[in-house]
């Protein structure tokens, strides 16, 4: 499966917070808050404004924002080069089941 749409990142005033999964959030490591996928499934995120791609573990639940679909730490929005903007148009599609 496959979804479009706006993908954020985590301020990192939430940096040591506890995520939905249990543990701590991290903004360097590579993981993501979205809304239904089950905690550790990876999934790949493509920045459709430059091609550039990460792949995330979900470990949080969120976006809390409408319009948005997964939100990312700062470690994976670097990776796609959206840390200025905050905000960016992506595709997210699942590589793994949770682990």
């Amino acid at each position: 499966m496959k979804w479009r749409g706006i993908a954020s990142y985590y301020h990192d005033n939430f940096e040591g917070r506890l995520t939905a999964s249990g543990e701590l959030f991290r903004q360097n490591r590579l993981t993501a808050a979205h809304p239904f996928l089950p905690m550790g499934t990876i999934v790949r995120v493509v920045n459709l404004q430059n091609g550039r791609s990460t792949v995330v573990r979900i470990n949080d639940r969120g976006p809390h924002v409408p319009g948005r679909i997964i939100d990312l730490s700062r470690a994976a929005a670097m990776e796609l080069g959206i840390v200025e903007n905050g905000t960016v148009e992506v595709e997210v599609s699942i590589v793994a089941g949770a682990q």
